[in-house]
């Protein structure tokens, strides 16, 4: 089942640091790390976005901090619950910090995602439904079993406890995702730039110091057009944001195509544009021969509420559903 994490954690205590001397070393002192990593690249886990389409373009590496940005209502949070679930699918730890949601929302958002299935429509409606959706959310909660944890707390949020948090998850319960919504809720302002600098290059720090993947959702400018595309330029707060972070997603819901639909339904020469595009406008680290900054073609998927990689497929399916299984087979 999915944790809470204790109230009564000192997570101040978590950010006592080692003395500063032992981290300077020689050189040569790291050679021999570095030829390990050659050898064990090629053996290393790989976990990847929920579309196997992009496999060969992006993978979420130990020690970053990938930045998701959108408009509001454009379904950054969507994106990112799916990308908890897959992760939660691939066999990693994942601990979920909204600060904008409830976890009982978080919950309901994840179930539906799992159960591939709108629990709000008619064929729930009733004492039968309700007993099927009790047995989802029983599968849900045991798939979940020492794997997913939510962070209880709603509102504005202290830098020095979320960094305490991070540290807590990753040292005491084995967690390798961490993810932080938002990045507004975690500094004192929206033009308190040092403030949101400085708490981004902790993280940054954190994530290498802990070998974990933090994910930091963030908000986006208002655009002069709501259908234009962004860019990381248009990332808001400080610059500094997509300078430091190892990975940039910015999300984009395709309004125009909304538009068109309602005004000319089926006439609408969009219907075969993808609902959403997910840019990568940064990936730091990444080595291999495709494009390292791919736009995604996404469309959404009403019944299960996550988005698919082509027009008409079903569902998003996460490894080791138990529940799934037969429907793949």
């Amino acid at each position: 089942m999915a944790e809470f994490l204790a109230d009564d954690i000192d997570f101040a205590a978590y950010l006592k640091d080692t003395d500063a001397k032992t981290k300077v070393k020689p050189a040569a002192d790291f050679v021999q790390d570095a030829k390990d990593r050659l050898r064990s690249r090629a053996k290393a886990k790989r976990t990847y976005l929920p579309w196997p389409k992009c496999n060969e373009s992006f993978e979420f590496r130990r020690g970053e901090v990938t930045v998701w940005v959108g408009q509001n209502g454009h379904g950054k949070t969507d994106v990112t619950t799916q990308v908890a679930l897959s992760l939660l699918g691939q066999g990693e730890k994942v601990c979920v910090a909204s600060f904008e949601m409830k976890p009982v929302t978080t919950i309901g958002r994840m179930v539906r995602m799992f159960a591939m299935t709108n629990p709000f429509s008619p064929e729930y409606q009733g004492d039968s439904g309700l007993e099927v959706l009790d047995t989802l959310y029983d599968d849900f909660g045991q798939w979940t079993t020492n794997s997913l944890w939510l962070y209880d707390q709603t509102g504005t949020a202290h830098p020095e406890t979320v960094l305490g948090m991070v540290k807590y998850c990753a040292q005491e319960l084995g967690i390798t995702h961490i993810f932080i919504d938002s990045l507004m809720k975690c500094v004192k302002a929206e033009d308190d730039y040092n403030g949101q600098k400085d708490f981004v290059d902790q993280l940054c720090a954190m994530a290498k110091d802990l070998d974990i993947h933090i994910h930091l959702v963030h908000h986006m400018k208002k655009p002069s057009k709501e259908g234009d595309k962004p860019d990381k330029h248009d990332t808001k707060g400080s610059g500094s944001i997509t300078d430091q972070v190892d990975n940039l997603f910015m999300v984009w819901r395709n309004k125009p195509k909304e538009d068109a639909a309602r005004a000319l339904g089926s006439q609408s020469n969009k219907q075969a544009e993808p609902d959403s595009l997910l840019l990568c406008k940064k990936q730091r680290n990444y080595e291999g021969s495709a494009d390292g900054e791919p736009t995604i073609s996404l469309w959404r998927h009403r019944d299960a509420g996550n988005f698919v990689a082509e027009a008409g497929m079903c569902a998003q399916f996460f490894p080791k559903y138990p529940h799934v299984e037969s429907i793949y087979a």
